[in-house]
């Protein structure tokens, strides 16, 4: 037996004539997560999104689609006839599961076809008489009820559901163009990551590697973390570059105050042309204003002037607790903690500077060769698909 999901969508609605742009690509990455379920499939009727399923497959057609950007909500629904009697029998149906004595329950309805010989107020009352004289013990209550039932009576037929199972929201990924995510392995960088494709971004990822001082454990964790982003967004290309020799390079000809500048300033440069061979539109950090040292205003300045793309930081006016939050509610948290430190913290200086100087910066790298150590470390680059 099959079931009907009705898909919603939020802001998607508010697009305009861009609306028909935006629903394609959220139909599209539907049936990209979905394609793999036997007899699934997307429907377009009376102007909404539903998915067809077997009802065993219900639950994980239902968590599969709570992690599409662009989705608001989700509801397994009941279809009638556009009858009064037909509505009625569909909301019995619906309820006998839900019923024990006392249930506190409410009716509402949208009548979206101004055709029907009913109304709204109409249609609720007539169906909330039906389910208290069909099944004993349940209560109306309009102001808190505990069960809602929701009828929807468009143009062809009538929905009914009393379910309602939250999405994401924001915006199909793939509207806003592609990003470069620089991801560390901690807490900061996988919540950026999710929030920027939350704005319809496609995500490729960026990790600095610096073997021997970080070990195949440090790898692995941005490995499982880029699988879990690629779980919200579809498949995710991880680019591996290999660090070390930028790091010798700098503690040894460089001042030790300034390393966690030079050392950002150098991955914002390799970043910076990786972008542009990929395509990617800007980059995406998980800094944040003030949480360590390299996060002031001036260090952020002298780190981003090198940059040939723009910067986005989604967490830049987060505090520790609400992006901990979020990775929990993602479950990145996990993976994040475990104790495999990456190139950003073994080598921080036990005095770093936190208001750098652009001169400074520039002066303290002028015994680097830049532009071979960024050539030698895109050389080195290595690229993973996850899924």
């Amino acid at each position: 037996m099959h079931r009907l999901l009705l898909v919603r969508y939020g802001e998607i609605a508010l697009k305009g004539k861009n609306r028909r742009y935006f629903i394609n690509i959220l139909q599209d990455n539907i049936r990209s997560c979905l394609r793999d379920i036997a007899g699934c499939r997307l429907l377009q009727l009376d102007g909404r999104l539903f998915v067809e399923v077997r009802s065993d497959d219900i639950p994980a057609c239902r968590e599969r689609l709570s992690k599409i950007f662009g989705i608001v909500s989700v509801s397994p629904v009941l279809v009638a006839e556009k009858s009064p009697e037909s509505i009625k029998e569909a909301a019995l149906n619906a309820f006998r599961e839900k019923a024990r004595a006392g249930l506190r329950f409410k009716v509402e309805t949208k009548r979206v076809d101004k055709g029907f010989p009913l109304t709204s107020p109409e249609v609720s009352s007539s169906v909330g008489a039906w389910l208290l004289q069909n099944i004993p013990g349940l209560v109306v209550d309009v102001h808190n009820p505990e069960q809602l039932l929701e009828i929807e009576i468009r143009e062809k037929e009538a929905y009914l559901f009393t379910e309602k199972f939250p999405g994401p929201g924001g915006l199909p990924v793939g509207v806003s163009g592609k990003a470069l995510l620089l991801i560390s392995g901690g807490i900061d960088s996988p919540v950026a990551g999710w929030m920027t494709m939350k704005r319809g971004v496609t995500l490729e990822a960026l990790h600095f590697h610096s073997f021997p001082f970080t070990g195949e454990r440090s790898l692995e964790k941005v490995f499982d973390l880029c699988r879990i982003l690629a779980g919200w967004g579809g498949s995710c290309r991880l680019h591996v570059a290999h660090f070390t020799k930028i790091q010798q390079e700098i503690l040894e000809k460089t001042p030790e105050k300034l390393l966690v500048t030079l050392l950002r300033r150098m991955m914002f440069r390799v970043a910076s042309r990786l972008a542009e061979r990929t395509g990617a539109l800007a980059l995406v950090t998980g800094e944040n204003l003030g949480q360590v040292a390299s996060q002031t205003l001036e260090s952020l300045r002298a780190i981003e002037q090198v940059a040939a793309l723009p910067v986005l930081r989604p967490l830049i006016g987060f505090d520790k607790n609400e992006i901990i939050a979020v990775a929990r509610r993602i479950q990145t948290y996990p993976v994040s903690i475990r104790p495999y430190e990456d190139c950003c913290t073994i080598f921080v200086p036990q005095h770093p500077e936190t208001r750098p100087g652009l001169a400074a910066a520039a002066e303290a790298e002028a015994p680097l060769d830049t532009e071979g150590l960024v050539n030698t470390c895109l050389e080195s680059i290595e690229t993973h698909i996850m899924s």
